[in-house]
């Protein structure tokens, strides 16, 4: 136990939570104790609704689950709206569509609620100027009414300008001014913000759970704003209150905000929450496909990828950006991608089911390095989890493609058929319509520089021979096979040269399953009709 000198209140500390004497319930202290002796795991995703979710995003978010499922805690999203002018219509409802097709929707959100609400920062602006005041008064913040044209003059005459402990005291600030001065200010209801008062020549640290201890020193740190004049916060205050009211106790981002770790270091020990403080983990970037420097939109456009999980439509242009999805990914396969960039368990297994993830996922086996961006293992991973999907599973997917461009599904036992006998041979969803179209609709453009050349009076009789066979009943692949190939010996004819004929009869090209697997599951009377229509082709 610790007594609060200011207040005379006792408190009890328990694991690394503090908890005031009165606010123990009825049914006593060791009964309280217990309960609380482990601290249910609380994690957050929150993204800014600022356009298109970046992959790196999807994959902090899927971490962020991963890690709160395998110890049966809460995911969070919260909507991290604060900067208005970046704010973009439809973003949210993208995120939380990105989030529910990868799999992981949140336990707690804007859409389904919870006790720890609201979760839009916005609707939660009345909650922050109180601790910004309160830090201005115990003497850690202050108010600037610098206007945006004395900052930029300031940039302009001082190399590297940082408004920060070297300058503050000749700007624009309540360190500055005379206290008459700053309370008329305020009284005047004068545009400002509050800054951060950094102090000079400290070192902060913590130990991140990916990267263990990292230390920075604060005069290399700038007076972040922590409330802006309109009255809404910035990340850095915003952040440290949404963490602290919400309870989170794992907080999981991108390394890239490591720079601003020691401003909600300092902001965690100034509001006095520093043993509420969330474990931090930095994960490693996801790095462009050459290994230099962080994977980005423009990447994706310039090599033909996605970067996104989703179609993104920017209704300021009207241009639509392809995600994985509209790419033909299963969900599956993009979470099984987005878990092993930057992490593996250890044993070489690449393909893990969600559920495996959750059981297998540990921080000790996330890289500090960055992960570079591999799409054809990404195809890779796609192919692997269309080969393992039933063939049930897969249809409304196919479907959809074929459904797209038209084709007719009349028969969806039939069609599973077709699934069955095709989806080894497709990487991603949108090969179903290549390489099952033609068991819909007979190909309307043959590859006659692979027949042409080499066709012969011989080979228009023996396909006329072999019509006559097929119009003699019903056949199985292998008695197909076996007639077609007894025929071609009989005739004089190689095996190999009137097969790829066949095949090309059938569906165009050359390619698909074994052509006598095609023909049969057309039927007898379908092979034939497509041998006539493409023999009038071969023979012109």
């Amino acid at each position: 136990m610790g007594e609060d000198r200011k207040s005379g209140r006792f408190f009890v500390y328990i694991n690394f939570t503090t908890f005031r004497l009165t606010d123990f319930p009825t049914f006593g202290l060791t009964t309280y104790l217990r309960a609380m002796s482990d601290k249910r795991v609380r994690v957050r995703f929150a993204p800014s609704p600022t356009g298109g979710l970046h992959l790196g995003g999807v994959r902090t978010a899927l971490f962020n689950y991963l890690f709160a499922k395998k110890n049966n805690g809460d995911f969070i999203l919260r909507i991290e709206d604060t900067d208005q002018t970046r704010y973009v219509e439809g973003a949210e409802q993208y995120i939380i569509d990105c989030l529910n097709w990868c799999g992981i929707p949140p336990d707690e959100s804007p859409v389904n609620g919870g006790q720890y609400g609201p979760y839009r920062q916005s609707e939660r602006k009345s909650l922050y100027r109180q601790y910004a005041e309160k830090l201005v008064m115990d003497g850690h913040a202050y108010y600037a009414f610098d206007t945006a044209e004395d900052l930029e003059r300031h940039r302009k005459e001082v190399p590297n300008f940082q408004y920060g402990h070297a300058y503050r005291k000749s700007l624009r600030n309540s360190i500055a001014l005379p206290q008459h001065e700053v309370d008329a200010l305020l009284e005047a209801h004068t545009p400002h913000v509050i800054r951060l008062k950094v102090p000079e020549d400290r070192s902060v640290s913590f130990t991140d759970m990916i990267r263990g201890r990292v230390t920075f020193e604060t005069n290399q740190v700038d007076d972040k704003v922590l409330l802006k004049a309109d009255g809404m916060p910035t990340y850095h205050l915003a952040v440290v209150v949404d963490d602290y009211l919400m309870k989170i106790t794992h907080a999981f981002r991108g390394e890239e905000w490591l720079p601003s770790a020691p401003v909600h270091l300092l902001l965690w020990d100034y509001l006095g929450w520093k043993a509420d403080m969330p474990q931090w983990a930095h994960l490693p970037l996801i790095l462009k496909p050459d290994g230099h420097g962080k994977l980005s939109k423009r990447d994706g456009a310039r090599l033909g990828f996605p970067v996104y999980a989703l179609d993104w439509a920017d209704k300021a242009t009207g241009i639509i950006t392809e995600g994985f999805k509209g790419m033909g990914f299963l969900p599956q396969a993009f979470v099984n991608f987005l878990a092993t960039l930057g992490w593996n368990d250890g044993t070489g297994q690449e393909v893990f089911s969600l559920d495996e993830l959750m059981q297998k996922f540990s921080l000790e086996r996330i890289s500090k390095a960055g992960a570079r961006f591999d799409f054809e293992k990404a195809k890779w991973y796609n192919a692997e989890w269309i080969k393992m999907q039933k063939a049930e599973s897969l249809k409304p997917y196919v479907q959809q493609v074929l459904e797209d461009k038209a084709t007719v599904i009349n028969n969806e036992d039939y069609l599973l058929t077709v699934i069955d006998l095709i989806k080894d041979r497709c990487v991603l969803l949108t090969d179903f319509y290549v390489q099952a179209g033609y068991f819909f609709e007979a190909p309307a453009v043959y590859d006659l520089v692979s027949v042409k050349p080499k066709w012969t009076d011989e080979k228009t009789t023996f396909f006329k021979l072999f019509k006559d066979i097929l119009a003699g009943g019903q056949l199985n692949a292998a008695d197909m096979e076996a007639k077609f190939k007894a025929l071609a010996e009989e005739k004089g004819l190689k095996t190999g040269d009137v097969m790829l004929p066949l095949r090309i009869m059938l569906v165009g090209g050359k390619f698909g399953p074994h052509v006598f697997d095609i023909a049969a599951l057309l039927g007898n009377q379908e092979t034939i009709n497509r041998i006539d229509k493409a023999l009038a082709e071969f023979a012109n």
